[in-house]
């Protein structure tokens, strides 16, 4: 019964009534995910929903050309399998492991049984699915407007809430492909965060140094989506902090 010893861990899950997640627990399977473990292909129709509670999941855009932009991201706050839920099957877009961790996943062709109507479950996932567009299209307005400093901002606030940690693994060239632009123009946003002492760089690492200083160099774009969130579901049951830098998605 890890899902019961773990629940407060994925917002979502811990949100069920008692009775509900319960009856989940018997179709959910604990996994551990590597970073860079490809989870669903683009065209494809996804095998599983997975409910993270470690692990950090990448929704990507991939173009012709090979290049990809993140559409969105997906830790303890959430799920990812959207496209079953609303009966589309197939899936646009690539779903890869941003950072390893653990999460519970479930069976595609197991869902109705495990999803009854009439629960508590099925709302709530549609109240996710609302603002789990809300973040899609903030990103993109993000991507689209807002200078690469802003970004970068945005996107490392976001992450460093979903691992709860204040240090996260990333390369500058997985940055580059997660917000879809040049390798250097990365390498130079990190650095004049650093130099304004936001941020401490070191090799496939970034830690924050003043959250309240990086907050005030992001766009509106993060603290939208965490009022989104805020609004449409319920905080996580045990949620706190890991550190004074960190926050959860609540």
């Amino acid at each position: 019964m890890l899902l019961l010893a773990t629940a407060d861990q994925n917002r979502l899950l811990s949100a069920l009534p008692a009775l509900e997640r319960d009856h989940l627990a018997h179709y959910l399977e604990p996994v551990v995910l590597r970073s860079g473990d490809i989870l669903c292909e683009a065209g494809t129709v996804p095998t599983h929903l997975y409910f993270p509670t470690s692990a950090v999941l990448s929704i990507l855009h991939l173009m012709e050309n090979g290049a990809s932009s993140e559409l969105v991201a997906v830790g303890n706050e959430g799920m990812v399998g959207i496209s079953l839920l609303m009966g589309g099957e197939a899936t646009g877009a690539r779903t890869v492991v941003q950072a390893a961790g653990h999460s519970h996943r479930l069976r595609a062709d197991l869902m109705r049984q495990a999803l009854p109507h009439g629960g508590s479950a099925t709302p709530l996932l549609l109240r996710y699915t609302q603002a789990f567009m809300v973040q899609m299209a903030q990103n993109t307005i993000c991507n689209r407007y807002h200078k690469i400093d802003q970004q970068l901002c945005r996107w490392l606030l976001q992450s460093f809430d979903r691992v709860g940690s204040a240090e996260v693994a990333v390369t500058h060239s997985m940055l580059a492909a997660i917000l879809g632009v040049r390798r250097e123009g990365v390498s130079e946003a990190a650095a004049r965060l650093q130099q304004a002492g936001a941020i401490g760089c070191r090799r496939g690492h970034l830690r924050i140094l003043d959250r309240g200083l990086l907050e005030s160099m992001a766009c509106d774009c993060y603290r939208a989506v965490r009022a989104e969130f805020s609004r449409l579901l319920p905080p996580a049951a045990g949620s706190r902090c890991a550190g004074k830098e960190a926050r959860s998605w609540q």
